[in-house]
């Protein structure tokens, strides 16, 4: 049965999928943000597939638009009980997260309502190679700041686009129009997709680092 509400986006998708084949994110599915796809396995505990190389997507040639496109796949129809915050975070963590940072918005350092607010990694989920473990609640404000900042919806969804480009080009996004990087430069340099180590000094990683490092030379 199709988890979604008829008449939406994820809706039409599910039922794209259901055949259990890979199908083109260009001209078979509408949902073309890899942060959707994220919410299907971690919030809604869809099973999608995986490629050979362990990406929750497939690069390969459409037989339908007849270019090389990323396509999607549903491992199974089964969807999973345990979907207790794939993410890895509480609800009791995420009221200490945003407790930690005042409710404020990390991009443009406003203040918001709780409910306005989301959880976000600082290391972006596209380069995760597993589901993270759900994180303890005793985290210390170190930890949780070490690991986690609050974004808006939509400042949330602007980050997952800068770090999906990357992901994708390797060129690390920027804060608009400033191209500075407070550690190496535009070029992303990890070991290898997912060495957290290839965003460090990239604005949408860590805002707070980036302004503080940048205030130093301003001085």
């Amino acid at each position: 049965m199709n988890p979604f509400k008829e008449g939406t986006t994820s809706h039409h998708d599910w039922e794209v999928l259901k055949d259990l084949q890979w199908h083109c994110t260009k001209c078979e599915l509408k949902s073309g943000q890899a942060k959707t796809w994220q919410i299907w396995r971690q919030e809604k505990g869809i099973q999608l597939d995986k490629d050979e190389k362990g990406n929750w997507f497939k690069t390969m040639q459409c037989p339908t638009c007849g270019i090389k496109t990323v396509h999607r796949k549903l491992k199974s129809l089964d969807i999973l009980d345990e979907t207790k915050s794939r993410s890895g975070i509480s609800q009791y963590l995420a009221r200490r997260v945003k407790q930690v940072y005042n409710n404020e918005d990390a991009l443009f350092l406003r203040s918001f309502a709780s409910r306005e607010l989301e959880v976000d990694h600082k290391f972006p989920q596209i380069r995760w190679k597993t589901d993270e473990e759900e994180n303890k609640t005793s985290m210390s404000e170190t930890e949780i700041k070490e690991k986690f900042i609050l974004l808006t919806r939509s400042n949330n969804l602007l980050k997952s686009r800068q770090c999906e480009r990357c992901f994708k080009e390797g060129i690390r996004g920027n804060f608009p129009g400033i191209y500075f990087w407070c550690e190496g430069n535009e070029k992303w340099n990890g070991a290898d997709k997912y060495d957290k180590n290839g965003c460090v000094g990239c604005f949408w990683y860590d805002p707070y680092k980036w302004r503080e490092e940048l205030n130093k030379l301003i001085k």
